[in-house]
């Protein structure tokens, strides 16, 4: 066992052999920047564990602040945040660093005293974060060990009596009676000090974490309770994992690559530690490895995709009085977003600018948003980004959107159809690689336009349809709202309808209609309500005329808060860009993260074959007309590992609860819960079996959650993890839970056993 101190020690070597880390470890002043006028000096500085930054106020006082390098997703250089382009005219770019906070944490911008101090905190900070992802699960583990030992270590003298281990437990969600502590304790005390140091601490966490609900599982296939032979782990990796093709090589590798055990591992067997970290691992986990990356079909039309969609996506907050920022589309594109919106109004000095209309959220230059995405649209996956446009400007603001986007995005900007012919369908997003499209009004049909048909004189009318569909539907009309949104009839200029190649905004008549009528690279928008009368009314339809062309689903216009629907609704009857407001974490956004966290999480998931096929009749209110066989999932909790503490109150221990939620089809929609365990967060144990019947299973989403039971009010969220049925691996696995904003918390997890079976 790697011991805590002996972390602290090869940190320090590592320091010692690295100019960038040794110079944060000696500690630097930069000037912390909140705004124009809030440049403040603040000394920061590496702690020895090389995990943890420390910063104070130069002044006197007492007060300092850490964070934790885990907890940083990003590091960006030069003026790259609203608040350093701010002051771009008074720090050079080369001085200036932004600081990204995984979650909804806000950024924290620096500027340093010099080019190349600036230069080692970057680069420093950037070596460490690879650190950090290139640790294996028991590096992460002994890491999260030692953070805890210094956190409970309160007289700093890297010892802990048994006072300090009791606050300890609490800290980690464990209510132990005194008396097991105390045995626990003095076992691990081997030097009969009286307090644990080192390898003695490591000991009595061995102890405390001990996995008897995994030493079952591993003493029931090995011969001896001590190893695993081949024989034993191919047997296993048959019987309850249920691997079929080779496993003899499979289970060869597993050795190689989880058994610490030099002499285990040339014998070719397994022990319990290993078998321990096999479970622990990706390949121990619920979510099958070879479908996290891109292993789906990406040359079909865009309209056979579910295309990961942003409402609003200027907004961090609210949609009334929120602050809108460029932060919102540099956040929605690195997380695979690949439908980004932008409301534009005309702004100063003939400068579009973006805000959401007719509130008080704040306004970005219409500039900046494309700037943006030139610079994000494809770091996190290479496929099209389409750019939503809802458009509010004069003829004249228009041109310079269409200016600013020909000259910012260059060749990014799709401006003609592929390989300059007409197109007879939409093309793939393989097609589109590394291209951005412009979603909006267009002058004139596309024919038109690669006929040189279109003239000056036919200039289209631009209507704010959206905002004016989205009150005039809702029910619970607000006659305030009502009175301010008039149908505007302002013209579209030629300049940026010809911007608009493959999605060309259209009004949404009937399905009879578009039939008909309606092209191939024509686009409706709906809101929420009227979406789901028309799933209602004629689900059927619905999903057929998503087999053919686009549907963009945005929330309601009554969502001031930024809540968000139910995507899933939307996506059984096959919408492709079901639009959610990403700034606004919960169950909505757990369900998107969920569906997109397959396919190399390229932000594109291929529709099932019955919704790409206009032959069949697909209709998610009644599937069970298709003549689908339906699929028996059974699931046993077995126990929970670790789980975050929601409680800060002093001494508070959670009582968790597990549910198993499945969204799908209606027929589908179903939830189950374990009961409660009284004050075990640590290691709780439940053993309950929950069993569902999956008749859609190519639509289902499992969401399991993590809650802390309360009787007398709402049980708080511990954490979740949402996955597509279809990535689902059966037999023994971990779930390594995701907190409210979808960032990892580990090592949180729970470990499960799941079957799906045929139901006959």
């Amino acid at each position: 066992d790697k011991r805590a101190k002996l972390y602290i020690i090869l940190h320090l070597k590592c320091i010692q052999a690295d100019d960038d880390l040794k110079s944060m470890f000696v500690g630097t002043v930069m000037r912390k920047i909140k705004s124009r006028t809030w440049k403040k000096q603040r000394y920061f500085r590496l702690q020895e564990d090389c995990m943890t930054i420390w910063y104070k106020s130069k002044k006197a006082g007492n007060t300092h602040s850490t964070f934790s390098v885990g907890d940083v997703e990003a590091v960006r250089e030069g003026h790259q945040s609203e608040v350093l382009l701010s002051i771009a005219d008074e720090f050079p770019p080369d001085r200036c660093f932004t600081l990204v906070f995984r979650g909804r944490r806000g950024n924290l911008d620096l500027v340093a005293e010099s080019a190349g101090e600036a230069q080692s905190w970057i680069k420093g900070i950037r070596k460490l974060i690879d650190n950090l992802e290139n640790m294996g699960q028991r590096e992460k583990l002994d890491q999260w060990i030692c953070d805890w030992f210094k956190k409970a270590d309160k007289n700093r003298d890297g010892q802990m009596n048994f006072k300090e281990v009791q606050d300890l437990l609490k800290m980690m969600n464990v209510d132990m009676n005194e008396h097991h502590a105390l045995r626990l304790f003095t076992t691990a005390d081997k030097s009969q000090s009286g307090t644990l140091e080192d390898d003695e601490f490591v000991l009595f966490y061995k102890m405390l974490t001990q996995r008897e609900d995994v030493l079952r599982v591993f003493q029931e296939y090995s011969g001896d309770g001590q190893k695993l032979t081949l024989q034993d782990l191919k047997d296993f990796l048959r019987e309850e994992q249920l691997r079929e093709d080779g496993v003899q090589q499979y289970a060869l590798k597993l050795i190689e690559r989880y058994e610490p055990s030099d002499t285990a591992r040339m014998l070719q067997v397994m022990t319990f530690d290993g078998f321990l970290m096999y479970l622990t691992s990706p390949e121990g986990s619920i979510f099958n490895p070879t479908m996290v990356e891109l292993y789906q079909d990406m040359t079909q039309p865009l309209c056979h995709y579910f295309i990961s969609s942003s409402h609003n996506t200027y907004l961090l907050e609210d949609q009334i009085r929120g602050h809108s920022s460029v932060e919102g589309y540099i956040r929605a594109l690195k997380r695979g977003c690949r439908c980004v919106e932008v409301d534009c109004w005309d702004g100063p000095n003939e400068e579009p600018i973006v805000y959401h209309g007719h509130t008080f959220t704040s306004k970005i230059f219409f500039k900046d948003v494309v700037t943006v995405l030139g610079n994000y649209a494809f770091k996190a996956s290479q496929y099209p980004v389409i750019l939503s446009i809802e458009n509010h400007c004069s003829v004249e603001q228009q041109k310079v959107m269409a200016q600013h986007l020909t000259q910012i995005l260059g060749d990014k900007l799709l401006k003609t159809p592929l390989h300059g012919k007409f197109p007879i369908g939409l093309p793939s997003p393989e097609d589109l690689k590394g291209k951005i499209l412009l979603k909006g009004k267009k002058i004139g049909g596309l024919e038109d336009s690669m006929n040189g048909v279109v003239d000056d004189s036919l200039m289209g009318e631009v209507s704010d349809e959206e905002e004016t569909a989205e009150f005039n539907d809702d029910h619970h009309r607000n006659d305030s709202i009502r009175h301010r949104v008039k149908k505007s009839k302002q013209s579209l200029s030629k300049e940026l309808s010809d911007c608009v190649v493959y999605c060309k905004s259209v009004h949404f008549s009937s399905f009879k209609h578009s039939q008909i009528h309606s092209k191939f690279y024509e686009i409706s928008s709906f809101t929420e309500s009227k979406a789901r009368k028309h799933i209602r009314e004629a689900g059927a339809e619905f999903v057929l005329h998503n087999a053919r062309q686009l549907s963009r689903v945005y929330p309601s216009g009554l969502r001031t808060d930024s809540s968000n629907f139910n995507p899933q609704d939307m996506w059984n009857a096959g919408c492709q860009i079901v639009a959610l407001n990403f700034q606004t974490a919960g169950v909505e956004m757990d369900l998107n993260d969920g569906l997109f966290c397959q396919n190399g999480h390229c932000g594109y998931v291929l529709k099932p074959a019955f919704m790409r096929n206009i032959d069949e009749r697909f209709d998610p209110e009644n599937p069970q007309n298709g003549g689908y066989k339906p699929l028996s999932l059974s699931i046993q909790v077995i126990s929970g590992q670790q789980l975050p503490k929601v409680n800060i109150k002093e001494g508070s221990i959670i009582d968790p609860l597990v549910r198993v939620e499945i969204h799908g089809v209606p027929l589908d929609q179903a939830k189950q819960e374990t009961r409660y365990i009284d004050n075990n967060g640590f290691n709780p144990v439940w053993y309950d079996t929950l069993q569902f019947t999956i008749h859609v299973p190519e639509l289902a989403l499992v969401r399991f959650v993590v809650e802390d039971y309360d009787k007398t009010s709402k049980n708080d969220f511990v954490g979740q993890f949402t996955l597509p049925f279809t990535c689902i691996q059966p037999g023994y696995r971990h779930i390594h839970l995701l907190s409210k904003d979808g960032t990892s918390i580990p090592p949180s997890s729970l470990f499960v056993h799941v079957r799906i079976t045929k139901l006959t």
